[in-house]
């Protein structure tokens, strides 16, 4: 009798713990972040012609990097999802909905590097002193429209950027250089001009100048092409700069890109607002 209890114990313990874990498996699982959504969303609907990292493919363009999609406002970018353009090859998905939307939004905003908020190293308002100032970045670099432009447009620089990447090409710029190299035509007078290649072909030759001016050659006329493999970025910036300046710099950068915190009551400068 005392066997036949303990066998009917142990098969009622076994029977519960089985029933416990069928209960477990049968639980239904956790839903996804509404990040994870997002992305799955993205990948499934909008990958195949914007690319899976959003920089566009052969059949849409690119969604990630351009500055004239960055700054439209989330509500913008989900009309444009919920409705399509028309004649632009863009469909319409309404058939998702409006949270499953606003999750492909939030997940381009990551592709666009601005899914997440970094601290500042320094302080950005005195970075566009700088920027503006003694830094002279703006004699060749433009921000919202205002400064050269016979280098990169820093608008949206900082949207990708780490503190420490940005640090490495103020202080070594060589290291970094564009595509687009400095270059000096020396024509067969003697004269000497120094700019940045905009075309460059087996027959003929454009380069721009620091003024802005674009000057066209023909290769057979010209006696010399020099290709320089140093930056026209200043090189010294390392010694011409302070390290508070230099984190300042880094944080105007970063801040007018997006990627970095401010606090719109230390200063009258004015910066895009955060979406």
């Amino acid at each position: 009798m005392l066997r036949w209890c303990r066998f009917r114990l142990v098969f009622f313990m076994a029977f519960g713990m089985a029933s416990a874990n069928q209960l477990r498996a049968q639980k239904a699982p956790e839903s996804p972040s509404p990040t994870a959504q997002g992305s799955a969303l993205f990948v499934s609907n909008c990958a195949a012609c914007h690319g899976s990292d959003g920089r566009g493919g052969e059949r849409a363009p690119d969604i990630a990097t351009v500055s004239e999609i960055q700054d439209l406002p989330n509500s913008d970018l989900e009309e444009i999802i919920r409705n399509g353009i028309s004649g632009a090859g863009m469909p319409a998905f309404n058939s998702l909905s409006p949270e499953d939307i606003k999750g492909v939004v939030a997940y381009l905003r990551i592709l666009q590097g601005m899914g997440s908020v970094s601290k500042l190293p320094g302080n950005p308002y005195a970075g566009e002193v700088l920027f503006f100032g003694k830094a002279r970045c703006s004699s060749c670099h433009m921000v919202y429209g205002k400064g050269g432009f016979i280098a990169a447009d820093l608008t949206h620089y900082g949207i990708d950027k780490t503190a420490s990447q940005i640090r490495n090409i103020i202080t070594d710029p060589d290291e970094y250089l564009p595509s687009s190299r400095p270059v000096t035509i020396v024509t067969r007078d003697g004269q000497k001009i120094t700019g940045m290649i905009r075309n460059n072909d087996n027959f003929n030759i454009s380069i721009q100048t620091m003024d802005g001016s674009f000057h066209f050659f023909q290769k057979a006329y010209l006696k010399q092409i020099h290709f320089d493999y140093h930056s026209l970025m200043p090189g010294n910036y390392s010694s011409t700069l302070n390290d508070r300046e230099i984190n300042d710099l880094i944080s105007y950068l970063m801040n007018v890109g997006g990627g970095g915190t401010h606090d719109p009551g230390q200063s009258h400068l004015k910066f895009s607002e955060p979406r």
